[in-house]
């Protein structure tokens, strides 16, 4: 696989929607990122835009300023948004023949592939570059069935869940482990997306790319393997969607499959309704309220992290003493003040 990267992010470099791209500013042991390409934010630092921390990741207007000004040529650009229903928009379709035809392979993990695209698939020929798509299934007769072996292993799981989709369960995942280890304890993540697998992890699988009847024995196997190989204190599991989202609730699989006892629950207070359906039937359920449900699958939410989109740091500050007062568990806003306070919990758990 190539290694030195660029994002195109096309205007949402600022947004939910850029999720990937900011896990992989955040962060990648698969890809070293050396520029954003975004119109919107030209000018200025990656790390500054998504959350106010400089990473020497500079954002440019156009490919041609990029190739210009980058100390180093990127190998490959990746595809930094979720885009809607994972197909490729008609209006991106120039920018990545352009990036194609300067000799940069293309990495997406949109659901529909860039290889199913002729025009994309002859530039790529053309030009002796891939087309390199995350989300193609594995064979079927690579795939596992759920066999319980999972009960035979000891190293406990945290989920790490959200009240909705694209609300930071991956990015407070990453810094949990980072948290775990610097303070010595071995811990370990296991990815069920594609920016995970941009992102270097070792062990994990693609959940949505998973025909469903294999989502299960997948997770387990994925667990299984990482508890043997590596024999790590403790593993983390990335979250999907979340327990109620009626495009695809998610979330049971980690706590009954993959029989993680502990939760961190990722929860955006001020975002009144689930992404793209604004339908009473579809508000984003209490904090408190997701904490009972999960009680009921048997687990215990140790903590709940806070994304405060949609308000300012006074009021969501302000809303974690009230969340903290209620609950009676730790109430962290991940970006802003850490994962720290977390210590005691996860001690409790891993000793």
């Amino acid at each position: 696989m190539p290694s030195t990267a660029i994002s195109i992010t096309n205007g949402n470099l600022g947004d939910d929607h850029g999720k990937t791209a900011h896990g992989l500013i955040r962060g990648s042991e698969r890809f070293k990122l050396i520029a954003v390409l975004d119109p919107a934010y030209e000018g200025r630092d990656a790390g500054e835009v998504i959350d106010g921390v400089h990473r020497n990741i500079p954002v440019f207007g156009s490919l041609e300023q990029l190739l210009k000004n980058c100390d180093s040529r990127p190998e490959c650009a990746i595809i930094g948004v979720a885009l809607e229903g994972g197909k490729l928009p008609e209006s991106w379709k120039p920018l990545l023949m352009e990036v194609v035809s300067q000799g940069i392979s293309l990495v997406a993990g949109l659901h529909i592939q860039l290889s199913s695209y002729p025009e994309l698939v002859m530039a790529a020929q053309n030009a002796g570059v891939e087309l390199i798509d995350i989300r193609k299934p594995r064979p079927i007769e690579e795939l596992s069935f759920f066999s319980g072996e999972i009960y035979n292993i000891e190293v406990p799981r945290i989920a790490v869940l959200g009240t909705d989709c694209a609300v930071g369960k991956r990015t407070t995942c990453r810094l949990v482990m980072e948290m775990c280890r610097s303070n010595d304890i071995d811990a370990e993540m296991i990815y069920t997306g594609q920016t995970g697998w941009m992102q270097g992890y070792p062990y994990g699988f693609i959940l949505d790319a998973t025909p469903n009847d294999f989502v299960s024995g997948e997770l387990e196997r994925v667990i299984v393997e990482c508890a043997k190989e590596r024999k790590p204190e403790l593993i983390l599991l990335e979250g999907q969607s979340s327990l109620r989202n009626p495009f695809g609730p998610c979330g049971s699989e980690l706590l009954l499959s993959g029989n993680a006892k502990h939760v961190i629950l990722q929860h955006a207070p001020f975002r009144t309704y689930i992404e793209n359906v604004q339908r009473p039937e579809c508000r984003i359920p209490h904090a408190r309220d997701e904490i009972e449900l999960i009680s009921l699958y048997g687990s215990e939410t140790i903590a709940v992290c806070l994304n405060g989109m949609g308000s300012h740091q006074d009021e969501l500050t302000a809303h974690q003493k009230e969340l903290q007062d209620e609950l009676n568990i730790p109430v962290i806003r991940p970006l802003e003040e850490g994962l720290e306070g977390l210590l005691p919990e996860i001690r409790s758990i891993v000793s």
